[in-house]
């Protein structure tokens, strides 16, 4: 994600950070980062993608702290891969998925309550309403976290199978819109194969039947295809990229 903030960037502080266990939950090995010298000027969780922890994400999150805001990056797979960190080669996605279809909306869910009762605890972050973001697999499971209260705004970034799929079964997690508190913007390129036209039609229209005051937003961004944030992947697209930044930065603003 080779973008600029549009202000100074912060020195930033960035480390490994162990949520212990709790009874039936296992500890979450996260990455969190913030400014070097100043409080957060508000908490943002990130969801990576299949490949876990792995260095683009956790510059994902050392960006956000140089904008000034504190950013843990929650493990998906606290289950069965508490440590997992993956390339972008055809073995690695490969691995990544295997762990990915043991992902259940109930433990997400749990698990990143925790994370978020972590940061509401952190000095200049009490009680606050938190951001969320997500990619690929991360995408899709932000729309779930945004059903938490707590959560004021989700930004999914190319959360493929929202229309037909939730971890661990039931409904589609697109039917949890209706339900959410908080704003929602989901990102995603035209070229994307995993977003074919009747997912982006469907996401479209359960977006655009919500009512009430709060952000409801689908962004079809030209020429990008899936993974475009990120430099490492094939799909990487700079245009794009900067663009899906510069909402995520302005969108955290307004909503936090």
């Amino acid at each position: 994600m080779a973008v600029a903030s549009p202000e100074p960037a912060l020195p930033v502080r960035a480390d490994w950070l162990v949520l212990p266990e709790q009874p039936q939950q296992p500890s979450l090995r996260c990455w969190w980062a913030r400014p070097a010298d100043a409080e957060p000027r508000a908490a943002v969780l990130v969801l990576p993608e299949v490949f876990g922890i792995n260095a683009w994400v956790r510059s994902v999150a050392e960006r956000l702290a140089q904008a000034g805001y504190g950013a843990l990056v929650l493990p998906l797979f606290a289950r069965t891969a508490p440590e997992l960190e993956l390339g972008y080669d055809e073995l690695s996605l490969a691995t990544g998925r295997l762990h990915r279809d043991a992902v259940t909306a109930q433990n997400l869910l749990t698990d990143a309550s925790r994370a978020i009762a972590w940061l509401q605890r952190q000095p200049s972050l009490e009680q606050r309403p938190v951001g969320c973001v997500g990619f690929c697999f991360g995408g899709h499971l932000a729309m779930l976290v945004a059903s938490l209260p707590q959560v004021a705004l989700t930004l999914d970034f190319y959360g493929a199978r929202v229309s037909s799929f939730r971890p661990g079964g039931g409904p589609p997690t697109l039917a949890l819109v209706p339900e959410i508190p908080g704003d929602l913007v989901c990102l995603v390129g035209d070229q994307d194969p995993l977003m074919p036209p009747q997912e982006l039609d469907a996401m479209a229209a359960a977006l655009s039947a919500t009512p009430g005051s709060r952000r409801r937003e689908l962004l079809v961004l030209p020429g990008a295809g899936h993974g475009y944030m990120c430099e490492q992947r094939s799909d990487f697209n700079a245009a794009a990229a900067q663009q899906g930044w510069n909402t995520l930065l302005q969108a955290l603003a307004q909503a936090l």
